[in-house]
């Protein structure tokens, strides 16, 4: 299939194998290349979902042809390849995780299984399960009590008890015959699983397991043993994962978690960073040299730094189906894959989209690498369960410029800046001689200003010249707008009360102004109790009495009924008037 914008004869991918009817429903976290065997061809590893509901299966595809298949015993979550010792032949082991276990299969064949450790049960839901045992409570009322701690969520229910919630009541008596006398346990799952190198670097190095499970931790697995070498508890549940470093030196685990966020948890740290926040779900995370793209849910493509400043963002044509990273070691090139919901994988190289490749479905999982004996390899799996084998060109070259459509190019050009003048040197170099003395008068002013504003606002409050009132007790606003352009001018005046509880009632407002350039229809005011929150206006229309162009300032006064000292006043500056003035 040719890319958007190219010709078939251009395009930089072969296809190389197309199987509609491949059977594949997986995601990329279940999809790994390795050199299972030692003959230095790469295999195709798959940890299949099925279509019906026990039907999960690990299949080694070998070429275009299937050469193995075990079955699961429930649906995983994730399979990677790694190292468990230095033993010669240096074939690697698969490691599959499928909810509260990791099945490891070394020459393609069952060798360990490891399990979670069971997580504390309430001991509240204990006792309930030990009444049913008993025969003391009926089936009703132990839904009724579980719902009960369901929804004070202290601690989570255990599997079983939230499967009997999901019961019709015809069904719970032969649920609570069949399970009152087997031991409660609260058993959590892998959601994410990743490899991290021991104690060396290289790529035939021996690896540890990194899981992250559904009670919010992150462990890190001994290889050799399979027992819990650290344990890192982080706010959210982890759902991706991006591992770096060594055990043994330092190392480095990025987290996206449920919670929108994304977590940093390094060797030094006892608690893991908060880096990024995001503003909606992710959807995949790739680590590009010391950058992180975070694909979200709201069709955007997040660039960050390892400290969490933002670097782009790209708002993409259609959701994002997964992610992957295409790193191509002999070209040393490295790109992100984004498989989007209108049947398309795009290729960005930092904020620059270099290719797009259209599919013959909706791709759910995607990996590059080798495989066979093939370097640039891309594997897609569709939504439909087909399988798609794409191959690189060797004569491929990547341009490194945007090929969505948009401002031209030469806007992205840097200006050409010119060069530091002989009065910018001269000027930079008298603030370095005379820093401090400059920082002084700098503060020195500033408290000047600072003085004067305070005096000026004591002044107001004292002279309730405010439109603000300094009694706490009754805390009032007075705004004053003017509308026209004269002769005649309507005045509307704003009364608030500032209060949280308390009106204010028995308050009079006066006009004052000078009568020989305004007639006012009215300049006296009742004003009604003021409710809290609430802006009550008064209008009142002002003629201007003068042709001479002149214009002067009215003051409105709020006063408290049987006194004569204002409680704040508004100084209101009357526009020119336009018009004739009415004599």
């Amino acid at each position: 299939m040719a890319e958007g914008g190219e010709s078939e004869a251009n395009t930089k991918w072969l296809d190389a194998h197309y199987d509609p009817v491949a059977n594949l429903f997986t995601f990329s976290s279940c999809v790994a290349l390795a050199d299972l065997q030692g003959d230095g061809e790469n295999k195709l590893v798959v940890g299949d979902l099925g279509a019906g509901l026990y039907n999960a299966k690990l299949k080694v595809y070998k070429g275009t042809s299937m050469v193995s298949e075990h079955a699961l015993i429930d649906l995983p979550t994730g399979v990677i390849t790694f190292l468990m010792d230095s033993n010669e032949p240096r074939t690697p082991a698969v490691a599959v995780a499928s909810g509260p276990y990791i099945y490891i299969f070394k020459n393609l064949r069952p060798y360990f299984k490891f399990t979670l450790p069971s997580l504390e049960v309430n001991p509240v839901e204990q006792d309930v399960w030990n009444q049913v045992k008993e025969d003391k409570i009926d089936p009703l009322t132990l839904k009724e009590m579980l719902e009960s701690l369901r929804d004070k969520g202290d601690v989570p229910l255990s599997v079983r008890s939230l499967r009997y919630l999901t019961l019709e009541p015809q069904e719970m008596e032969p649920f609570v015959s069949l399970h009152k006398l087997q031991p409660l346990k609260r058993q959590t799952v892998i959601t994410c699983m990743a490899t991290l190198k021991k104690n060396l670097a290289d790529e035939d190095a021996v690896g540890c397991l990194v899981i992250g499970i559904e009670s919010m931790d992150i462990c890190i697995l001994d290889p050799e043993a399979f027992t819990i070498q650290a344990k890192v508890s982080l706010p959210g549940v982890p759902v991706f994962l991006d591992v770096s470093g060594q055990f043994d030196v330092e190392f480095r685990i990025i987290a996206a978690c449920r919670n929108g966020n994304i977590y940093i948890v390094r060797r030094d740290l006892k608690l893991p960073k908060h880096c990024i926040e995001l503003n909606c779900q992710p959807v995949g995370l790739v680590r590009v040299n010391k950058n992180v793209v975070v694909g979200c849910g709201k069709e955007t493509l997040h660039t960050y730094t390892l400290k969490g400043k933002k670097l782009w963002t790209v708002y993409l044509p259609a959701p994002i189906m997964t992610m992957g990273l295409m790193d191509h070691k002999s070209k040393g090139f490295q790109a992100v894959l984004v498989a989007l919901g209108n049947s398309e994988v795009h290729l960005y190289h930092d904020k620059n989209l270099i290719n797009v490749t259209k599919t013959q479905g909706v791709v759910t999982s995607l990996c590059f690498g080798k495989y066979g004996r093939e370097d640039g390899t891309l594997i897609m799996m569709t939504k439909g369960g087909a399988l798609i084998i794409k191959i690189l060109k060797r004569t491929a070259v990547f341009e490194d410029k945007d090929t969505t459509p948009g401002p031209p190019l030469a806007q992205s050009i840097k200006l050409n800046v010119p060069k530091k003048t002989k009065l910018y040197v001269d000027q930079t170099l008298r603030e370095r001689e005379t820093a401090v003395a400059m920082h002084r008068t700098f503060q020195e002013e500033l408290c000047r200003l600072r003085l004067a504003v305070a005096r000026a606002y004591a002044k107001a409050l004292e002279t309730s010249s405010a439109p603000v009132s300094a009694n706490l007790a009754e805390p009032l606003k007075l705004n004053a707008t003017v509308q026209g352009i004269g002769p005649s001018f309507k005045l509307t005046l704003s009364v608030q009360n500032m209060s949280p509880s308390r009106p204010v009632i028995d308050l009079l407002i006066s006009l004052v102004f000078d009568q020989s350039l305004y007639s006012v229809k009215r300049s006296f005011f009742k004003v009604p109790m003021l409710v809290p929150g609430l802006i009550y206006p008064i209008e009142t229309f002002v003629q201007c009495l003068s042709n001479m162009g002149i214009s002067d300032t009215i003051k409105a006064f709020v006063l408290r009924k049987g006194s004569s000292i204002p409680l704040l006043t508004a100084h209101i500056n009357m526009p020119v008037s336009e018009g004739l003035a009415v004599g």
